[in-house]
């Protein structure tokens, strides 16, 4: 292998989105930094069987906004 082209790899602490942590070690961040997770297989739809809607960018409030006449019946 060639030296000086692999990253540093190093410990890291993962926090799940219920709050539990445990040490990995990565190639991301710095030594010792948190990784927080958005999803996780405890709340994924794909692990969990359940449909969900995370809205952290707000683009369910934008369709829902864009979009809230169509389908209406008008009286």
């Amino acid at each position: 292998m060639k030296p000086g082209i692999h990253p540093e790899y190093h410990e890291i602490i993962v926090i799940m989105t219920d709050g539990t942590t445990f040490k990995t070690r990565s190639c991301a961040g710095k030594p010792g930094e948190t990784l927080r997770l958005d999803i996780d297989p405890k709340s994924h739809p794909a692990w969990t069987g359940v449909q969900r809607i995370m809205d952290t960018g707000g683009q369910v409030a934008k369709f829902n906004k864009k979009f809230a006449g169509i389908g209406a019946k008008k009286a």
